[in-house]
This record gives C-alpha cells, sequence and structure tokens, in this order.
C-alpha cells in the first residue's frame, strides 16, 4: 500500500456535488493499493501514520501524533499512486491492484482506523469520480509504501 499523507487544517471530498467526507484539522490520506497487499499492509499503515508525531507540541516541534491531538482523518482510494511511469508517457497501471482486490483492503484499512482511534474515519467513495479540496497545514506532506516499509 502507498499513502501519501497530507496535514491539514480542513480537507473535503465530494462525488457528483455530495460531499461524502469532511474533516478539520487532521489529516488527509490518499491511498493506494497494489496488487500484492494483504490486511498485514493494512495493519502495518495504520499503525505508522496513527503514530507520526507531525504536529506542533506547545514548543512548537513536530512532536504530536493524530491520537495526541484528536485530530479528524480523511482517507480517499487513490489507485494512480501505484502507476507506472518506467516506459513512455502514459503511465501504467498494472501494480494497482483490481477493484475486487483493493476495495475490501481499503475498507480494511478504513476499519482499522477508525477502531484505533475510537471514531468514525471520513472517507471518499471507492471506485468514484471525486472532488478532494484540502487546506495544508505547513505543508506537511509525507509519503509511506507498506512494502518498503518506509
Amino acid at each position: 500500500m502507498r499513502a501519501v499523507l497530507q496535514r491539514v487544517s480542513a480537507a473535503r471530498v465530494t462525488v457528483d456535488g455530495e460531499e461524502t467526507g469532511a474533516i478539520g484539522p487532521g489529516l488527509l490520506i490518499l491511498l493506494g493499493v497494489a496488487a500484492e497487499d494483504n490486511e498485514e499492509d493494512a495493519s502495518w499503515l495504520v499503525g505508522r501514520i496513527l503514530a507520526l508525531r507531525v504536529f506542533a507540541d506547545e514548543a512548537g516541534r513536530l512532536d504530536r501524533s493524530l491520537i495526541d491531538t484528536g485530530g479528524g482523518l480523511l482517507v480517499v482510494s487513490q489507485f494512480t499512486l501505484l502507476a507506472s511511469l518506467r516506459k513512455g508517457t502514459r503511465p501504467s497501471f498494472h501494480p494497482a491492484a483490481r477493484p475486487e482486490v483493493a476495495r475490501p483492503l481499503y475498507d480494511r484499512f478504513c476499519a482499522l482506523a477508525a477502531e484505533a482511534l475510537g471514531r468514525p474515519v471520513a472517507t471518499g467513495r471507492f471506485g468514484a469520480e471525486m472532488a478532494v479540496s484540502s487546506v495544508n497545514a505547513g505543508p506537511v506532506t509525507l509519503l509511506l509504501d507498506s512494502r518498503r516499509r518506509e
């Protein structure tokens, strides 16, 4: 699994003009599922994301996690994160999991995150054309990859 994390002061996603998820201060996660991913990848990634200290403490140092701050979490599926750009100018999406594999893992990732946070997780709509808007804070943007464990 690949995730792009953006620390935000606000983020929302809409599908056909309908808001499907929104948060105030917290993290926007763009999540891509690779063909070889499994529940272990989802579990590792959730644990890593929720433990990351990317929020400022009283001294202004990045020393607080999403759990520490009580911030929101918005998770948006994005298979294009798995695109291969090795050849030519047209991305190949072969490394991305097929929807019938990706959807259960995306749902599991969201369920694990909600369970660990003890509150609901805002989401987009899997497989839909979505409009995602965010106000990046910092900006702080990080990339995590469960296969590389970084």
